[in-house]
Order: structure tokens, then sequence, then C-alpha cells
């Protein structure tokens, strides 16, 4: 047990060295290059708070509080002007990560402290040695090895080696045999090293074995001063001539232990940490599951933010007692849990818990008799009778491969959780229970979720009864917010119903030719194989070109090319990097790589959907609904809306997905710069509009009224320049942004904004508009009142601020886009309701049909118009439509 150990009468106080964990979390992630979809890097911030969670689930500490460095000159830096003037600057990635680890930590209510002149080591050092003073236990984690020095009986130092969970426990013993010193030693034996780090100078020819030699054999620095004359040969001579220097080093390396503090240690206590605040600031920065769920159990572990859970009386239904138990239960809204497996287009089902006023009861389908299974099947259908479900797509496929359906659903749950905070994309149902109920997912009669009607076998009956209790009260909670958000329409008139709509497209899936796909494979495999080769021809040896290391060494080493952007494990050989090298040298290699890289990402592509193919010879995907906050589906397992579509051999993919058995061909529709239309019908622009009327390419028409130019004289150039500038306004595009996809430099990027803007002046004031009045409401809105909250508009974080403001210009076009496309697949679907023809894909403005033969040309009517009619525009909507035997040759 070490000696940091909390008890009863020796409370433990957590120390953290802000920066120096922070930047080694930034490191250590640094490759994986997390980030927010609106550029937000996030690698330090998510790596401190892993880090934190961890350290405080394994140590339980009853005080902590975490110091960080200012950017004010030091004591130090006052007595020696060098001090740490060798760092370099900080990244660019890196600023504003600080600043959202310190809002991490204010809403985990977790003490955070500075002082000008001073360091965080100094900070940590005063208190721990008033919190050792005091008989209290210490744990100090941090990656500066100055901290040694503070090591006692009561001060432990947990020290950062690599990574971010990689550490060392350093007690007076393990620094002993670490470096064969006392702690009180250490700051001695570092004078004498140096530190490169600080900038602090070496004595020349003394490493660290000759300096602990000298502080073990003389006792400490100020003896061996005091007897430097006795020190023989060269190394002597060059302690003699650098006395000077090593103590001036001493000085600098001793921490401090008086700084005036307004925080004593006994007062560091972690106050009530808010779930709200900590939600919307992990929903901001995109940081969901397994951390999210990690630091909510470590946080419930240490504090216990609610006490009371729920009471619920469960009966296990026999053979023969489903019918009387159903139609007994009192009218009102029932809560409906389901246990199994989902995927594929299909599930399995295990159990099913009903919870209503009267109470709960707990179902196993395997075990009901025909009589049962016709009574649950019909109160199951009954539109009559009002249910609640949490995430209830992967239930209504189980059930009807049972022969049974799910209707009179007035709320999933996840869906209203998912439209209350659209920044979330996980909605457990424990942890909306505590968000909105304030309430534990557990029963107060009895332990682990039992009742007292339960023995310990019933435990899971019990506990999925609980789960159905919990969302019956949920969705009155969420109701009620959706309610006084405007959001009710939203969720019952197209959420909800298009959640049938989805399963449908899921169980149905799309065929696929795998004889095509295996062959594909094989080429783009042969394609790696080539590129591999030309690789090692174009550099004359072999090496891994999936090695980073590797390839750094040759191309900035063996062939000297130009350096591109520094990064902790060297220069950046990234795809931009590589097309920039490719740009500044007449050597193949770059290119090649490049190559190699997109044949390897075309083969994977194919090696997953091969994986997917089922025993009906098609795939299924599952859509998900609460992952995107501007409202767009997604899709998962596999992922069909990233199939290539802009490259030939990206294309010849989507060439592997065929008209099934049965069926004549496929159709594909989707709008026609619907996003631009958006933009033209919200600001009422009319001079956008009047380029949609002109009967030339929009593109074209918009360039020719920038440019003054008749349309026709609009090259491919100016025409990819307002193309850029069109879509890129939908997307918050900066002027910086623009320069990077025209290749042109920021001047003139923001010069051609200027000329934009001047033509359609009424994007530019609708854009400023949205702005100023997402800042005083707090959100945005889509043309059918999908919120997206955004509280950086206001905040003092320059950065988070213009994240939020890009935020507030896309998530109304975005958002409203994904509104018009749900809208026409929920009445596309009732048109084709009496064909046989069917709805297989959504691919974001694009649907994709399989048509029962003789059926054609009605279809394309239906879906036409009806994609047309979802809503009206000031320009009307226009629909594109391709039919051919693969998805590809359905192109259009």
């Amino acid at each position: 047990m070490p000696n940091t150990e909390a008890t009863p009468d020796r409370p433990c106080l957590l120390l953290l060295d802000g920066h120096s964990l922070a930047y080694r979390a930034f490191y250590a992630l640094k490759d994986a290059n997390l980030m927010t979809t609106d550029g937000q890097h996030t690698e330090a911030v998510y790596g401190f708070t892993s880090m934190l969670t961890n350290i405080l689930r394994d140590e339980r500490p009853t005080h902590v509080a975490v110091c960080f460095d200012r950017s004010e000159p030091t004591f130090r830096h006052e007595a020696f002007e060098a001090y740490k003037a060798n760092r370099s600057e900080t990244p660019e990635d890196f600023r504003g990560q600080v600043h959202l680890i310190f809002e991490l930590l204010d809403a985990l209510r977790v003490p955070r402290l500075s002082l000008a002149g001073y360091e965080a080591d100094d900070l940590i050092a005063t208190l721990a040695t008033q919190a050792s003073g005091a008989g209290m236990n210490v744990l100090i984690v941090t990656g500066d090895r100055d901290a040694l020095q503070l090591v006692d009986d009561r001060v432990t130092v947990l020290m950062t080696r690599r990574g971010i969970s990689d550490m060392t426990r350093f007690t007076p013993d393990a620094v002993a045999e670490k470096y064969g010193l006392t702690p009180a030693q250490y700051p001695d034996f570092a004078a004498l090293r140096g530190d490169p780090s600080d900038n602090l100078p070496s004595v020349p020819s003394v490493g660290e074995k000759t300096a602990t030699k000298w502080i073990s054999e003389y006792g400490s620095l100020d003896e061996l001063v005091r007897r430097a004359d006795e020190v023989k040969g060269k190394v002597g001579e060059k302690l003699r001539e650098h006395l000077g220097q090593v103590i001036h080093n001493r000085m600098l390396t001793e921490l401090r232990r008086d700084v005036p503090l307004d925080a004593v240690p006994g007062e560091l206590l972690m106050g009530q940490w808010d779930r709200e605040e900590i939600n919307k600031l992990l929903d901001t920065l995109q940081i969901r599951g397994e951390l999210r769920d990690r630091l909510f159990k470590t946080l419930g572990t240490a504090e216990p933010e609610v006490s009371e859970g729920f009471e619920v009386e469960v009966t296990v239904l026999g053979p023969g007692e489903v019918g009387a138990w159903l139609a007994a239960l009192p009218e009102g809204r029932a809560g409906l849990e389901f246990r199994g497996a989902y995927g594929s287009g299909t599930g399995r089902l295990d159990a099913i818990a009903i919870s209503g006023e009267s109470g709960a009861a707990y179902v196993d389908p395997t075990q009901l008799t025909p009589e049962d299974q016709a009574a649950l099947g019909a109160w199951l259908a009954d539109e009559t009778k009002p249910k609640a479900v949490h995430d209830a797509k992967g239930p209504l496929l189980a059930l009807w491969d049972l022969g049974m359906d799910l209707r009179g659903l007035t709320c999933d749950t996840a869906l209203a959780a998912y439209l209350a905070m659209p920044g979330q994309s996980s909605f457990p149902l424990n942890d909306l229970v505590l968000r909105y109920l304030h309430r534990e997912l557990r029963s107060e009669t009895g332990a682990n979720g039992q009742t007292s009607l339960f023995e310990e076998d019933d435990a899971a009956a019990a506990e999925l009864a609980l789960r159905a209790h919990a969302v019956r009260d949920l969705a009155d909670e969420l109701e009620k917010r959706l309610s006084s958000r405007g959001g009710t329409r939203l969720v019952t008139e197209v959420e909800l119903p298009l959640l049938r709509v989805l399963a449908t497209m899921e169980r149905a899936g799309i065929a696929a030719d795998g004889q095509y796909f295996a062959a594909l494979e094989a080429e783009f495999g042969a394609a790696v194989k080539q590129a591999v080769e030309a690789a090692h021809a174009a550099v004359g040896e072999q090496f891994n070109l999936g090695s980073p290391k590797q390839l750094q060494e040759i191309l900035f080493v063996r062939l000297n090319l130009p350096k591109t952007k520094k990064t902790k494990t060297g220069y950046t050989t990234d795809a931009d990097a590589l097309a920039w090298l490719a740009g500044q040298t007449e050597h193949e290699l770059p290119t090649i790589m490049l190559r190699h890289r997109d044949q390897m990402k075309l083969r994977t592509t194919v090696e997953g959907l091969i994986k997917e193919i089922g025993d009906d010879g098609r795939i299924h995907t599952t859509f998900n609904q609460i992952k995107a906050a501007t409202g767009r589906l997604s899709s998962e397992k596999p992922n069909l809306q990233n199939v290539p579509i802009r490259t030939a051999e990206g294309r010849r993919i989507r060439k592997g997905f065929v008209v099934g058995e049965g069926y004549e061909t496929l159709l594909t529709a989707d709008y026609s710069q619907i996003e631009l239309r958006i933009m033209a019908h919200l600001s009422g622009d009319e001079s956008l509009i009047a380029a949609f009327e002109s009967g030339h390419d929009f593109h074209q028409a918009t360039a020719a009224r920038v440019f003054d130019l008749p349309p026709e004289q609009v090259d491919a150039d100016l025409r990819a320049r307002i193309k850029a500038m069109n879509y890129g306004l939908a997307y918050g595009l900066s002027d910086f942004g623009l320069s990077g996809q025209l290749g042109i430099p920021v001047p003139e990027a923001r010069a051609l904004k200027d000329e934009y803007f001047q033509e359609f002046g009424g994007v530019r004031d609708y854009l400023e508009e949205l702005v100023s009045r997402a800042r005083k409401d707090g959100y945005t809105e889509t043309i059918l009142g999908r919120r997206r909250y955004l509280p950086d508009l206001t905040s003092d974080n320059r950065q988070r601020r213009e994240m939020a403001e890009r935020m507030a210009l896309n998530a109304p076009i975005q958002g409203s886009a994904a509104d018009v496309i749900k809208v026409a697949m929920l009445d596309v679907q009732k048109a084709i309701e009496g064909m046989r023809s069917r709805m297989l894909l959504q691919v974001h403005d694009e649907l994709v049909f399989e048509v029962a033969p003789g059926e054609l040309e009605e279809l394309k009517s239906a879906v036409v118009g009806q994609m047309c009619a979802a809503f009206e525009f000031r320009v009307p909507l226009d629909v594109s439509v391709g039919v051919g035997p693969t998805w590809e040759d359905a192109g259009h």
C-alpha cells in the first residue's frame, strides 16, 4: 500500500503539475490528431482528462489541487536571464487547450492554483510541505524530476515516464534505488548535472555518474564546494572552474516552500461537480464514449451525486399469464426495455420488460405460449397503447423477426435526448436518468438492481424492469424540455416516424457482387504491391512504407528533401505534407507514397465491405439518427456514406453494389445544390436567387456576377473559385480555409470573398445576423426548429469563440438540408407503400432505390414529386435521377 493512502485520521492531498501533464498528454496523443469537426485540437485536454480520471480512481485522495505556470517571468528568470530560453515555441495545435483544461477543472470543481512570479513546482512544494507538516499524506503527479527533492515518508511523487499511463512511483527508497541519493541530495545532484530543458549548463566532463559519486562521497554540494580542492584530475579542474555556475544552478533548482498562497491544504477539497456542465463541455469538445463513462464512474465512486433510486414492483410473467396482465394494465403510457442483440438488419430478442402505473412485468419471449404471443403481439402493435422505449430501432428489428410489430411509440428517449442536446453522440440510459431525473438507475428496495420480490438469480429480470420504469419517467421529463424548446413537432412528426423507415431500409440492405469485390480487392492489392516496389526502386533500398520513422529517414536524411512541419516525432509525412513535397521536388517518391496510400485505403474499404456481405448476399448498414449534431444521418457497420465517389477508382467500388434478385434495376435520386438553395431562401438575396433562375450553370452564373463577365467567358478556374466560395459559405469557410482550398494566398482569398459579398450583399447580411442572433439566443435553428446550442459564442477564449461562430454559420444550412431529406424520405415511403419497389440507402442528399419489374416510371414520378415537394423554398428544389444495374451506373 502506498504511503499516500488516505485513512480516516490521515487525509491525502493530490497535487498535479498542470502544464507539465498537459504537455505530456498533448505529445503522447499528437499522432492521433484528435480534434473536433470544427478544427479544435483536443489531444491535451483528452489526455489530461484521462490521466486525472485514472489518478482519482486509483488513489482516491481526500484533497486535490492542480497547479499551473503563469506567462509572467518568475524569480528564476530575474536571477538568470537565459532560464528556459532554449525552449521551443508553444506548438500552435496546443494553444487554447490549457484554457479548456481550466474549464474542465472548474466544472469538476477541482481547485486550480497559479501565482505570478512562481512556477507550478513552487506552489506544489509549498503545499506539500504544509500538508506533510499538518499530518496529511501527499501525492505529487508531475513530469519534472525537480519534484523528487520533496519526497519523504509522507510525500510520494508519481512521475510520468512515457505517454499518459506509464508512471513511476517515487518513495525515499525508490529515489535511492534510482539515483543512489536521498531526496534531499537530489537538487545538489541536479546542480552538477545541469538541466538542458531549463537551459542550466552542466559542468563539462561531469555526467550523472560523476555527479552521483561526488554527492555520495561528500554528502552534500556545500561540502563538495568547501572541499573542491580535494577533487583530483581534469574533472576536478572543471569543477573548480565552474563552481560559480554550479552554485547558481543550485539556487535555481531549489523549489520554494514559502510561496504566499491564499489557499491552505485543508481547504483543497473537490466541490460538488456539475454533471450538466461537464456534459456540455465534453459535448462541445466531442469527447465521448469510454473516457466519458470512465470519468463519471470515477466521480460517482468518489462522491455520489444523488442518493435516490426507484421503487419498482416487478412480476415475472409465466406461461399463460401475459394476456391477463396486459389487460389489467392501467391506461397511460408504458415504458418498455428490451434485452437482445441487434445489427445487420436483424435482431435477437431475449427479454422484454413493461412498466406501467401499477408496476412492471418481465417476459421471456422463449417461454411464451401461442396465446401469450398473440396477446403480447396485439398489445405491442396497438396504436392506441402509448409506449416509450430507449433506442427503439434495434428492438423493432428483433420484433419483426418474431413476427411482431411495435406501434404506438410516442417517445424514444434516446432520440428525445439527442434533440435536447445535439452536441452529444452517446446517450446511455443511466446517464440520462441522472442528468434529467437526478436519480440513480437502481432500485430503492434492494442491492445491485434487485427488488425484495426476487432472489439473486432474478437480478437480471429486476434490472430490466427497473430500466423500463426509468424510461417511462424519463420520457415525461424529456417531452417537457422539448416542448419548452419547440422541439415537439420535430420528434413526433419527423424523427419518430423516420425510425421505422430506417429500420425497413436496414432490413432490406443492398445486394453486393461478392465476386466483383474479390477481384477488385486483388487488383487494389496488386496496385499496393506495385507502389511498394516502385518506392523501393526510387530510393534504391527497401523500407517499410507504413513506418513514419523509416519514411522520415528516407525523405529528409537519405534524399534530403525539403523539410515539412516539425512534430515531436520528426517531420510530418501525412498526405498534405506528401502533396506539398510532390510540388516542391522532382523526386518521384512523394507521388508514389500518395498513390500507395490511396490504393491501401481502397483495398481496405473493399476488404471491409466483403466482410459485411450477409448470407442473403446483401450488405445491411446501420443508420444512426443520434450522432451528427446537425441532424444528418450517419451510416456504420459498414459506413456506406463513405464509399469513395470523387475519383474514378473510388467510383469503381460502387459498381459492386447491384440490383438484387427479383428486381429490375437500381434508381438513385439526389437533390441538386440543396444547401445553396436553402442559403438563397434564408438570406433572401435577390442576386443569388436570380443566379438560380438564369438557366445557366449555377456556379458559372454566380462567377459571372462576381467577375462582371458574360457567363460564357467564365473559365474553369474562375468557376472553381466561386464554387468553393458558394459551398464554403454554408460551412463557415474562413479566409484561411478558402486560401487552402484554392491554393492562393490568404490576402487574395480575402479579396475574393470581398468581391463575392459586394455582389451578394444579402448573403453577407444574413450570415452576420445569424451569428449575432445566435450569440443573443445561445443557439441556432433550422427550418423545422432543430436547435444547436452554442454557449461558446460568448467565450473569453478566442479560439473557442471562433469555432462556435463557424458552427453558427453552418448549422442552420446543413441542419435544414437534413430536415428536408428526412421529410422527403417519409413522404416517399408513404407514396410507395403499395409498390414492391423499395428504398435502400440514404447517402447525404441522395436516396437509392431497388426497382421492381414494371414500376420504374411510377417510382420515378413518386420519388421526384415527393422530394421536390418536401419543402417550399423561394428557389424550388431540384432532383436528379439515374437508373442502372449498379449503384455507379445509376449515378448521374
